[in-house]
């Protein structure tokens, strides 16, 4: 049997897809360190409500700018010290975490599904239609996304709600142009032809065939975006347009924290801390994609 002498002959059936890809992506330790990391920082904000050891909101009084446990006049109760209004500083970190997490990832999932229907719009169509799609992605890349970001909430308002449309407005054209120029290479191979030659119809060809040929680049898009909307976000908390008090998010915190950045800086310095692990766990993360999932970029 051609079984029996594969196996006496000692051959060895090739890894499936996701054993290739978990070969190719374990080769960056960078990648995988962060995504260690980002897999720490989930956890903390799922559990945030069972590990925080305070609610952030709560005021304790006459604790107002503790200092953190290893340094003099340190409480017990409060590790990390607490902030000007006598908030404990790991449990805000803690549920920040929440707050900045479900910014990323609404602005990426938003982001994504929205700029597949424009890319795929954009690249069937053509014409009229892929002339006003990529002109008005190319008005809003014009403007600097910080700037933009500022003037959507200035008309809109600053809430949590509006600081993820904003900074979704901001990352759209990243997909869509991202999306439409992986569309347009797929559609002239010939698999596509075959398809439309045996009479599919163009929502299942362009969903069903196209789309999952142009999910690579998207996927390794999607994760540095999460970082990118992360920081969009910190900045709008920063300048007060963001999500507004008593939020405990990452941004907002050092905004309200900035005054005593001489006289207290560990209130300030812990929230920088977390965007800056959050921010490049995650590229490191996406920089592992990105190699796993492109073969050239593959180690031999």
């Amino acid at each position: 049997m051609p079984s029996d002498i594969a196996i006496s002959s000692g051959a060895i059936a090739p890894p499936g897809p996701f054993r290739a890809f978990w070969n190719a992506f374990s080769e960056n330790r960078g990648a995988v360190l962060g995504l260690a990391v980002v897999c720490v920082i989930v956890l903390i904000a799922l559990l945030a409500p069972l590990l925080a050891p305070h609610d952030p909101f709560e005021q304790f009084k006459g604790a107002t700018k503790l200092p953190p446990f290893w340094m003099d006049k340190a409480d017990p109760r409060f590790i990390l010290g607490t902030d000007a209004v006598g908030r404990d500083m790991l449990s805000r970190l803690m549920f920040g975490a929440r707050v900045s997490l479900f910014i990323g990832l609404s602005v990426m999932v938003v982001s994504m599904l929205v700029g597949i229907a424009l890319g795929l719009a954009a690249a069937w169509f053509g014409g009229i239609v892929d002339v006003a799609i990529i002109r008005v992605m190319d008005l809003i890349m014009a403007i600097p996304s910080l700037v933009l970001a500022i003037l959507i909430i200035a008309i809109i308002g600053p809430s949590l709600a509006n600081t993820i449309i904003a900074v979704t407005i901001v990352y759209l054209p990243r997909y869509v142009r991202l999306l439409r120029a992986s569309a347009l290479a797929e559609l002239s191979k010939d698999y596509v032809t075959a398809a439309k030659v045996a009479g599919v119809g163009p929502f299942r060809l362009m969903t069903v065939t196209v789309l999952p040929n142009c999910l690579a680049p998207l996927i390794v898009q999607a994760a540095l975006g999460v970082s990118d909307a992360i920081l969009e976000a910190a900045g709008l908390g920063f300048l007060g347009l963001g999500a507004q008090p008593p939020v405990a998010e990452w941004g907002a915190m050092l905004a309200n924290t900035r005054d005593l950045m001489l006289s207290h800086p560990w209130v300030m310095a812990f929230p920088g801390l977390c965007i800056l692990t959050t921010v490049m766990a995650i590229n490191l993360m996406g920089d592992g994609l990105r190699d796993a999932l492109d073969p050239r970029l593959r180690k031999s």
